[in-house]
């Protein structure tokens, strides 16, 4: 065949394999058969291979996934990607309207959109052609994740109108897809996923496109955020003209009055399980854009939208046993082994009971019928138990009287609510110690995840942290699913952690009480493990913000024989005992008396990250905003401090001013 001949032919196999996709992912109305549509694919794929120059980007073979990315890229939104204030009663729905009906003297029409329980990204067009795709980030800067997007169906690679446009939408794993997906994971011995959301946010972020490729991925787009030549008058216009296009969009209704759209949160919230995906609540949107106009934006959400959060939904279940988990501090935490049943887009079979005295105030007993939900639909929990459907073979909970890891007494201390392992050398207590002192904000060493730890441990290779430092490849080389890569990763990992400041280490010896800002700050008064593990009671009490309760537990943690031995071994690996960091001059001091806080997601650093480097400017992280607050600091899906701050005049920071600030 002549090039100018397969030309012709794969722009007409092109033209149908659009049409048909068209047809299958977003009409749901499919007209020809899978082994049709493959076979006109094979015919297309046969002819790019023969001609390479036919295969373009917009050809649909490019949804298969290309080549693995080492990282991804920033992305800088030229429209920003706001966020959206919640609400959860219909009182806050009517405030919300006087609020519009203050500004807004004529008639309103309410536009209100399913709220998609998945990932928000935007795609750009340029002549119709689909260019690029990112996260939302921080609503400012995202991730490039174009050759991920190029693999979801229902997104449109060239649409009918050769056109510059940017839209938003939220990617999404409907429920019969997840499932299946879990099954396939199953079957093949990987973890399964927790929920749609996640499996959705994982595959989008996966660096190897081709698995991304094989993920189920779904789309619904749902606004205009840029477009040449065209002017709407309503937001409900630019959804019919994307639909028009070949997109995928969002089902609307449309409300004149505030009762309508009160009347539709609570038709959807008894009915959303009716749908094939997960939404946890509903958009309401001003539909006239010269009203949105009129009534503008706030720092990070607009005045004319609101989110309404469905109450977390509830089911019945059984709680067919309660058993106990030893932490790394030797409490023992009880968790209900559930009878499994869905619950806000995810199965449920545990919860945690938390402690003794949670139990004994809910009255929950083995064999109970309970309500559970999960708290803010993520955390799930025992809300109380159904008592008129006892039936008297319940069983009362009693926490061990001996550790059921290795034997020993367990003690409840006056003042604590939980009950506690005293065994220091618990094997229970040992793997989860390792598995905080390898963890991101204490030693951070990749690779070295909960199962390898375990692993390690059951083959002996180690017995407490500091033997991960005598590991070597030859050993770790034999272990499943390891191999030679995975073994010469691991041991780079390891070493480079020993180059981790002396903060780090503090944190990781996983010390009672002692979390990473104590360590941080213990690290800054005494300069060297050594200097630390001679300080006396009185020394360690002085340090601003270390209260007597943590100091008694250093003291009593370095009274531990068995504690020095391990800090002894990791300073003869060559693991760094000094503080490292350089006293920055009086100038550089620029955060210095100023005390934030921190909410949200940020995307561009993690919040361990933002709160060094305010420390390291001579600032101070709260965890609570008071009128003592100099600032907040502000990520995606800020809650209740963020609302605080705003009620109390506290200024709120993004992260683009807060990089200005430390520049």
């Amino acid at each position: 065949m002549e090039f100018k001949e397969a030309k012709e032919k794969a722009a007409d196999l092109k033209e149908q394999l659009e049409y048909h996709n068209y047809r299958y992912y977003v009409l749901d109305a499919p007209e020809i058969s899978d082994y049709a549509y493959d076979q006109m694919m094979q015919q297309l794929i046969a002819l790019e291979e023969q001609f390479p120059g036919l295969a373009t980007p917009d050809s649909p073979t490019q949804r298969v996934g290309g080549e693995a990315l080492s990282e991804f890229q920033q992305v800088v939104h030229s429209v920003p990607m706001l966020s959206l204030d919640n609400s959860y009663s219909h009182e806050e729905l009517k405030e919300f309207d006087k609020r519009i009906r203050k500004t807004i003297q004529e008639e309103i029409e309410y536009v209100v959109e399913y709220k998609i329980d998945g990932l928000s990204i935007a795609l750009r067009y340029e002549d119709g052609r689909f260019v690029q795709g990112a996260t939302r980030g921080d609503g400012y800067i995202g991730e490039d994740v174009t050759q991920n997007l190029r693999t979801i169906k229902s997104i449109p690679l060239k649409l009918k109108e050769e056109i510059d446009l940017e839209v938003r939408g939220e990617v999404y794993i409907a429920r019969d897809k997840f499932a299946a997906l879990n099954r396939k994971q199953e079957e093949k011995g990987d973890t399964v996923f927790a929920n749609p959301r996640n499996a959705a946010a994982g595959s989008l972020r996966q660096l190897d496109s081709k698995i991304t490729a094989q993920r189920p991925l779904d789309i619904f787009i749902f606004n205009i955020q840029q477009v040449d030549d065209h002017i709407f008058e309503k937001h409900t216009e630019g959804l019919d003209y994307l639909k028009d296009l070949g997109f995928k969009t969002s089902p609307y209704e449309v409300c004149n009055q505030i009762e309508e759209v009160i009347d539709l949160c609570e038709k959807w919230a008894v009915k959303r399980m009716d749908l094939p995906f997960d939404i946890d609540g509903l958009v309401i949107k001003i539909n006239s854009l010269r009203q949105r106009d009129a009534l503008g934006i706030k720092s990070k959400s607009p005045k004319w939208a609101i989110a309404y959060k469905f109450p977390a939904e509830q089911q019945k279940t059984t709680v067919q046993d309660i058993i106990v988990q030893v932490g790394r501090t030797g409490a023992l935490t009880p968790t209900a082994i559930l009878e499994p049943v869905r619950v806000a887009g995810s199965v449920i079979s545990r919860a945690t009971l938390h402690n003794e005295d949670n139990i004994r105030e809910k009255d929950i007993r083995i064999g109970d019928k309970v309500i559970i939900q999960k708290a803010g639909d993520v955390i799930p929990e025992v809300v109380r138990v159904i008592f008129e459907e006892r039936t008297g073979e319940e069983r009362i909970f009693e926490i061990p009287k001996v550790c059921p890891e290795c034997g020993a007494e367990t003690i409840r201390l006056a003042g604590e609510a939980v009950t506690r392992c005293m065994n220091s050398a618990c094997p229970a207590q040992l793997r989860r110690g390792i598995i905080h002192f390898v963890s991101r904000d204490a030693m951070n060493i990749d690779g070295l995840g909960e199962s390898i730890v375990t692993l390690l441990l059951d083959q002996h290779l180690i017995q407490d942290a500091a033997d991960l430092y005598y590991l070597k490849k030859e050993a770790l080389v034999p272990l499943e699913r390891m191999g030679e890569k995975s073994a010469q990763n691991l041991i780079d990992a390891i070493e480079k952690s020993k180059g981790n400041d002396l903060d780090r280490v503090i944190f990781g010896l996983g010390i009672k009480l002692v979390g990473a800002r104590a360590a941080s700050l213990l690290a800054e008064a005494f300069g060297s493990m050594d200097d630390f593990i001679h300080a006396g009671y009185e020394q360690i009490i002085s340090i601003p913000e270390i209260g007597d309760k943590m100091a008694e537990s250093i003291r009593n943690y370095f009274l531990e024989e068995r504690n020095l031995m391990v800090i002894e071994k990791l300073r003869r690996a060559g693991v760094n005992m000094e503080v490292q960091k350089k006293a920055l001059k009086a100038e550089e001091q620029k955060l210095e008396g100023l005390t934030f806080v921190i909410t949200g997601t940020l995307s561009k650093y993690r919040r361990n990250e933002a709160k060094e480097m305010i420390e390291r400017l001579g600032g101070k992280v709260s965890g609570s905003v008071s009128k003592k607050t100099d600032y907040v600091l502000a990520g995606e899906e800020a809650g209740s401090k963020l609302e605080k701050a705003l009620e109390l005049g506290v200024s709120v920071l993004d992260e683009a001013a807060f990089e200005t600030m430390i520049q």
